[in-house]
């Protein structure tokens, strides 16, 4: 099966294609617009498509293959065609438990929050004056980065957590970016997303990685405006693995480097955190022999679509024997394997979520920084995902890090 009609059948699975007078409305796979895919009206059979690829090669696109797969044909005895078109599969939501979570959700995160940083170990020190609280710091690095707030306008919700006796001392905006720059932040965040996870190990059995850039500060847009530079945002790129049902970061790494070779530390992490792998999904850019055996080794089943370009060599030895069979299986068995990798789309949903909360700006300048912060980000997110799940999933995590 060729790429684009590969595209166009994930394009009738996940997106909502409409039949009005004009045509049928395709969305693009992007999300940015939508193009209308037509009969030719010399030939009822051939479709034409508005965008751009369909005008440049005057073949079938993707949106076309789209529309050839939610419309099938099904012929009786006697001739009769019926044409049945099949809906997108839509999921209601609990609005009643959604809003419980959503009204009793900041003062739930600053106790979930508090509880979890009681499991930072404070460092002994031996001479010289004592620092503030490491446990403290933490709490309000990530309190920071909850609100969304300046370091200076953050300062009146700290106040509030020392007065609900969430901290022991109120400390300084000054303090607080100081500690965001310290290399042995990263891996007390590190426990902690693992520790903020942790609860759903019973939940999540389907899982899915993907990465995604974060822009910075480094570079002012007002210096475009008024200098007409042509110059853009330096971003920071973040790989995560998360569960495919509450969307619960199990894994992270935050690395400029390629997609795939991050597959296996993700995975690992997501073990070594408590989970269970049955299944692990993942775009064609982790499409490796390592990475199906990967997850065969720890007993579970990957979906990672196929390059175009890829083959099933036979004298590819043991290493190569899951690779042949998926490869064929990939092949011959389109529908099943893509109902399977469709779970892939809960990564996206959660990077969405997490950059429409707390932003996909990282305000850090340094880099030790930034990469801290983004931690944080993620740390948030999975504490708000176990709000909502205790009301939707009724899980006590009253006792989280006990």
């Amino acid at each position: 099966m060729n790429e684009r009609k590969l595209k166009g059948i994930q394009i009738a699975r996940t997106q909502q294609i409409r039949k009005t007078d004009r045509g049928y409305i395709v969305p693009s796979q992007s999300g940015h617009g939508t193009y209308i895919v037509t009969e030719n009206r010399m030939f009822p059979n051939i479709r034409e498509c508005s965008c751009p690829d369909y005008e440049l090669r005057k073949q079938p696109c993707k949106h076309v293959f789209a529309i050839q797969y939610i419309l099938t044909k099904e012929v009786d005895n006697e001739g009769n065609v019926t044409i049945t078109q099949v809906k997108r599969i839509t999921y209601a939501q609990d609005w009643k438990n959604y809003d419980k979570a959503q009204v009793n959700e900041k003062h739930m995160f600053l106790k979930l929050l508090h509880d979890i940083c009681e499991n930072v170990e404070e460092p002994q020190y031996k001479f010289g004056r004592p620092m503030l609280p490491l446990a403290d710091m933490v709490f309000s690095s990530a309190l920071k980065v909850y609100t969304g707030f300046s370091l200076r306008r953050f300062m009146s919700d700290m106040r509030m957590a020392k007065d609900k006796q969430y901290v022991a001392n109120n400390c300084t905006y000054v303090s607080v970016s100081n500690y965001m720059r310290k290399e042995e932040l990263t891996p007390i965040l590190h426990r902690l997303i693992a520790l903020s996870a942790q609860p759903l190990t019973g939940v999540e059995e389907k899982f899915a990685i993907d990465s995604s850039g974060f822009r910075t500060t480094k570079f002012n847009e007002y210096m475009v405006q008024r200098f007409h530079l042509q110059k853009n945002h330096e971003w920071i790129k973040l790989h995560l693995c998360c569960g495919t049902k509450t969307n619960i970061v199990t894994a992270v790494q935050v690395d400029m480097g390629a997609d795939s070779p991050q597959f296996i530390p993700l995975t690992e992490q997501t073990i070594a955190n408590g989970f269970t792998i049955k299944e692990m999904s993942a775009d064609r850019a982790y499409s490796s022999m390592d990475n199906y055996n990967a997850i065969q080794h720890v007993g579970g089943q990957a979906f990672i679509p196929f390059k175009s370009n890829a083959t099933a060599p036979v004298a590819s030895g043991s290493r190569g024997r899951l690779w042949r069979k998926m490869f064929h299986y990939f092949q011959l068995n389109q529908d099943d394997f893509l109902a399977h990798y469709h779970a892939r789309s809960n990564v996206e949903t959660t990077f969405s979520m997490i950059k429409a909360k707390f932003s996909d700006l990282v305000r850090s300048k340094d880099s030790v920084a930034q990469e801290n912060e983004l931690l944080l980000k993620i740390l948030c997110h999975n504490i708000v995902v176990l709000i909502h799940e205790s009301f939707e999933l009724n899980i006590d995590i009253d006792a989280i890090g006990a």
